[in-house]
């Protein structure tokens, strides 16, 4: 039989009690870190840094990267991460810790977990949180012991009378799975735990990041009390070729509804997620498929592949994301880390590398053949000024400045209609790459039937800007729509990193509307199109176009008209760290 949750945290207290003069020790060695008030003393420098965000959340200052473990607690979000709290590097990981009560502003806290015990004394990466019965939260979490081996270890929060649960506790039995010759664990290629279900047999299944040779793996283990964990025999999926797949994510979907559903469900209405962080390529990928609890095996749809024909969250910067179950709305939300495009060099001389993308709601398309992903609602709140883009006609090769909006810090949704689509580009048949495509046709590219779009944060006289636009192709007895994010104009800055980004919008422009929403952040653009069918992130630095100086235009350089109507709105600077 499995433990109950309120045995388990009784297990977890004795333990407790026979090492505090361990762990005490062991604290030692983190005890010198600033915490965050001290942190953000030395603030004060940074605050009108052109390129820091008004709403996405990032701390004051310094390196961080994946999303770890976020949880809804007592009516309270949970965001924690990885966190340099020394420099603007990778390097000196910690968990770091905010709140909020609404996904749009957030209260800091002193770190959650830090390297305290022989099982993540050189570091504590990437981990999941689960809900125990009872609601009592856990976390599994990948760490690195004194071989720099990568092990697996477990916290608890100290008082769960907290709501901002700012304390947290490791159990002295750690690591609880750990690489062997016997399981034939790599042990630099085991990390990145995720959320843990439980099955209909009453065991825990976890899975955890790994590799052999150049297989990539999602190793399963099962527990009956959440302590002790078997290795299965066979991996819950794996790909050849792939490599090692960081900050795995497995979860369910409703196939009736956008409502999210707990990781443990299963049934007819549902399918299941699993997603994989490529290393190699630094891209995710996303499969959608059966759960065969019988045989614990994950089976993609045919055509799911984790490669790059395969689907993703985000066509730009995103990595390591990390979803969970929103119990509060019934909603499943993603997090994922966008990291900089610029040098290293420039992060540390600003101070700070890296921040976090809006939270998305995410679900199943009508379709069952992708998932949808659109901002959470909370974010609209912020929202003021609107600006209204009546229902006019975007003549080709036009610009028509947006005004009356921050620009620089803006929320803009527009559609696109078009009446007639005989001139639309053929589509040659090796156009299948969109991020190439993309970039061999740029916004200043002229075509047929685009692009038409948004020049965003764009200066006076447009010697900088970052263009989203839509092309429309024809092939065969259908029409293609290519969503870009042209960043080669972006910054007059030479050393930034300006790819262009590419994703194929599945829409049809003969019977629906294109549309294109772009949260627009001083540093950062997350542009959501076909209603978030595909989303592009991208980073950009302009010299001109900054604060104040920053412009938005709808534009339209095809040789067709294009219908156009929509709104933008300023948005207020949320209260973040």
């Amino acid at each position: 039989m499995a433990i109950s949750s309120p045995l388990l945290y009784c297990f977890l207290s004795l333990w407790l009690g026979l090492a505090v003069h361990q762990l005490e020790a062991s604290h030692q060695v983190y005890r010198n870190l600033p915490t965050y008030s001290q942190l953000t003393s030395s603030h004060h420098h940074l605050v009108n840094e052109p390129y820091r965000t008004g709403y996405h959340f990032q701390p004051p200052k310094n390196w961080i990267n994946d999303p770890n473990g976020p949880l809804i607690y007592k009516g309270i979000y949970h965001f924690f991460y990885q966190y340099n709290p020394l420099d603007a590097v990778w390097g000196n990981i910690v968990w770091a810790h905010s709140t909020s009560t609404d996904l749009v502003n957030w209260t800091p806290h002193d770190a959650a977990i830090y390297p305290s015990q022989p099982s993540d004394i050189n570091g504590c990466w990437s981990g999941s949180a689960t809900i125990l019965p009872g609601g009592k939260p856990v976390m599994l979490y990948t760490g690195i012991d004194p071989q720099n081996r990568q092990v697996q270890n477990l916290a608890y929060p100290k008082n769960l009378s907290d709501p901002f649960l700012r304390e947290w506790t490791k159990i002295p039995q750690n690591p609880l799975m750990a690489p062997s010759q016997a399981n034939q664990i790599n042990a630099s290629s085991f990390r990145d735990p995720t959320t843990a279900w439980l099955g209909p047999d009453k065991k825990w299944r976890v899975i955890i990041g790994g590799k052999t040779n150049q297989t990539g793996e999602a190793i399963l283990y099962r527990s009956k009390d959440f302590l002790n964990w078997v290795k299965a025999k066979q991996p819950l999926h794996s790909a050849e070729k792939t490599g090692m797949w960081e900050c795995p994510d497995f979860f369910p979907v409703s196939i009736r509804s956008q409502n999210g559903l707990d990781t443990s469900k299963i049934g007819p209405n549902v399918k299941h997620v699993f997603k994989v962080s490529l290393d190699n390529t630094r891209r995710e990928y996303y499969t959608i498929g059966t759960y065969n609890i019988d045989k614990d095996i994950y089976i993609p749809d045919k055509g799911s592949v984790e490669s790059d024909s395969g689907l993703r969250y985000d066509y730009g910067k995103f990595y390591a994301s990390k979803t969970f179950f929103d119990s509060s709305k019934n909603r499943r939300i993603l997090w994922g880390w966008i990291n900089e495009s610029s040098t290293v060099e420039d992060d540390i001389k600003k101070g700070w590398s890296g921040l976090q993308a809006i939270p998305r709601t995410l679900w199943l398309d009508k379709s069952g053949k992708q998932l949808v992903q659109w901002p959470v609602v909370e974010i609209e709140k912020l929202r003021e000024k609107e600006v209204k883009l009546p229902s006019s006609v975007l003549k080709g090769g036009s610009v028509h400045e947006v005004l009356g909006v921050t620009a620089a810090q803006a929320d803009v949704e527009i559609t696109f209609g078009i009446s007639d689509l005989k001139k639309a580009e053929v589509l040659d048949p090796s156009w299948t790459n969109p991020q190439l495509l993309c970039s061999q046709k740029g916004a200043s590219v002229k075509g047929g039937l685009g692009p038409f779009g948004l020049l965003v944060l764009a200066s006076k006289g447009l010697k900088e800007y970052t263009s989203v636009f839509y092309r429309i192709f024809k092939d065969h007895n259908k029409h293609v729509a290519l969503l870009c994010s042209d960043q080669s104009r972006s910054s007059l800055n030479k050393d930034n990193d300006k790819t262009t980004y590419g994703a194929f919008v599945n829409v049809d422009p003969l019977h629906e509307k294109l549309s294109l929403r772009s949260l627009i952040d001083h540093s950062i653009v997350e542009s959501f199109g076909g209603e978030g069918k595909a989303c592009i992130t991208a980073r950009v630095y302009p010299t001109l176009a900054i604060n104040g100086d920053a412009h938005l235009y709808a534009f339209n350089y095809g040789t067709e008209d294009v219908k156009i109507t929509g709104s933008a709105w300023s948005l207020k600077t949320a209260k973040i760290n």
